[in-house]
């Protein structure tokens, strides 16, 4: 899910940049325009983890594993992010799923992050390509 969630958040950053550019408008060049890229980004990220979250919280429930969505809810998110701090408790027939979610959510958030980090790169590399703004009093890397 989390792949196909990130191939999606990819193709509507094309499908807006290819849009823009019919218009001949290139939201790269600004300042706001990169900061609100990387906030869209950032945003579409956490709700997809949020999604994920919840689709365990929803096993979590229908197995009976916790008692209510509020604390399957809870129990998820504390499980994706490996804060394990809680103070829920899953029977013993039930643990290694929770080990399971911890493991799974290391790695979604290892994904998001390189995502995250390549789609600033490529808007870095974009802007110096271009010799572009980089906003009031920026400069760009020297060059040898």
């Amino acid at each position: 899910m989390h792949a196909a969630g990130v191939v999606l958040i990819a193709n509507a950053i094309e499908s807006i940049k290819a849009n823009l550019q019919r218009r001949r408008l290139n939201y790269l060049e600004s300042t706001p325009g990169t900061v609100a890229l990387m906030v869209a980004v950032a945003l579409s990220l956490g709700i997809l983890h949020a999604i994920e979250s919840m689709l365990w919280a929803f096993v979590y429930v229908l197995l009976g594993a916790l008692p209510s969505a509020a604390d399957a809810a809870l129990y998820s998110v504390d499980s994706m992010t490996t804060r394990g701090a809680s103070g829920l408790l899953l029977d013993r027939q039930w643990r290694m799923m929770g080990a399971t979610e911890a493991g799974d959510g290391m790695l979604l958030f290892g994904i998001s992050t390189a995502f995250l980090f390549y789609v600033m790169h490529r808007v870095w590399i974009h802007r110096l390509m271009q010799g572009g703004s980089h906003g009031a009093g920026e400069t760009s890397l020297p060059t040898k």
